[in-house]
């Protein structure tokens, strides 16, 4: 496996990004749609008809779960029964559990099975990381967690010991691969999450080389909002007579309202979103700018005219973002900016709004960043500057 690894390993994270079309404003707009009972989704399955074991489901139950969402109740049967699956969904639709309660049901059932989950950013990797740890709580499974930004010798450490599953980014565990710290042949189970974004930042020939090791007999999951011409070099060679599973009506959830901010006097564009801070109904506030200097600089003046506000950014160190993220989630401070890096993995509850100070470079991010408000069935909303 490992044998002229240097020479052949192809690993380039952070190559050329794809970049779609201007957006149009009048994506930025867009009423969430009123949904009758009617015409709601009634799932097939409740959570008990899955047979999951006790504990499991205690804990499914503790997390406050109480009927599945459509990718989980279309999902995990297959899961369960062994098959590769493909599912295509909306980020907020619950796709983590879709895919990590059949997981930890199977490694209970067999200890000897080891599952690796790659995913294309720090915040989602541990999202998963918390999900699986509340999802398994009581039942004696382990996880190592590989990403940047943390201790590389702790995770060597880590990978030495027992452990049931691994939860990496792609470059992290392009370099355990290439100083053989890991071995993918190992594992019989591979969880490729939101792989629409790991093509979007540059990593499309490492997740094709990373797929090449891995072991030809395997349950493959392969999750994504978007299957296109890119995607489907990697479906090509990772998945085998797969169940496709698509939950896609809309680019964006339902209970999402998205409107426009017109900023005319650019000059006055932060007393503006000032203005609309403290608004009633503005809880919860995450922000986005385009670059790491702009973001820091209105966070800082969000501070001085006496706002609870942090920011988290790719300048930011891992610990660092993690406090805020945590700070954020506790209610310790009302306002989250962050950068694209953020856009993605972040899965707070009851954010109620989301506001693009800087309007995304692509609708594509757009939709991600928007993402963060509305989930789990809740109203949220998505304002958008316009100058």
């Amino acid at each position: 496996m490992y044998n002229n690894f240097q020479r052949k390993r192809p690993f380039q994270g952070g190559g050329r990004r794809y970049t779609p079309a201007r957006i149009d404003p009048r994506h930025f707009v867009n009423k969430p749609v009123e949904t009758s009972q009617g015409t709601s989704y009634v799932p097939a399955h409740s959570f008990a008809d899955f047979h999951l074991s006790n504990t499991l489901t205690g804990n499914i139950t503790h997390k406050g779960y109480t009927t599945p969402t459509p990718i989980q109740d279309q999902a995990i049967p297959h899961l369960l029964a062994g098959r590769d699956v493909i599912g295509i969904a909306n980020t907020g639709t619950g796709k983590t559990a879709a895919f990590l309660l059949p997981l930890i049901d199977k490694i209970q059932k067999d200890p000897s099975q080891k599952v690796l989950i790659v995913a294309p950013t720090r915040e989602l990797a541990l999202q998963i990381q918390d999900e699986f740890r509340a999802f398994a709580y009581g039942m004696n499974l382990y996880s190592v967690l590989i990403i940047g930004g943390s201790n590389m010798y702790r995770q060597k450490e880590k990978l030495r010991r027992p452990y049931n599953i691994v939860i990496a980014t792609v470059g992290r565990l392009a370099d355990h691969i290439e100083q053989r710290t890991i071995d993918l042949s190992r594992f019989q189970t591979i969880v490729l999450d939101e792989v629409d974004r790991m093509i979007d930042i540059g990593f499309i020939r490492d997740v094709k080389y990373i797929v090449s090791l891995l072991p030809k007999k395997r349950q493959s999951l392969f999750f994504s909002a978007t299957v296109g011409e890119r995607e489907q070099q990697i479906l090509h060679t990772f998945v085998s007579n797969p169940i496709r599973i698509s939950v896609v009506t809309r680019p964006t959830a339902e209970t999402i309202e998205q409107d426009i901010v017109k900023v005319p006097d650019p000059s006055k564009k932060i007393d503006t979103l000032h203005d609309l801070l403290i608004k009633d109904g503005f809880d919860k506030v995450l922000i986005f700018g385009r670059t790491k200097w702009g973001v820091e600089k209105l966070t800082n003046r969000l501070i001085e005219r006496g706002f609870k506000a942090g920011t988290i950014h790719g300048g930011k160190t891992q610990g660092h973002r993690m406090r805020t993220l945590e700070m954020f989630k506790q209610n310790e401070i009302k306002i989250l900016l962050a950068t694209d890096v953020a856009s993605r993995g972040i899965d707070i509850e009851d954010v109620t709004h989301v506001i693009n100070f800087d309007q995304p470079e692509s609708y594509e991010d757009y939709i991600h960043r928007i993402g963060r408000t509305g989930r789990a069935n809740k109203r949220g909303m998505a304002l958008t500057f316009v100058e």
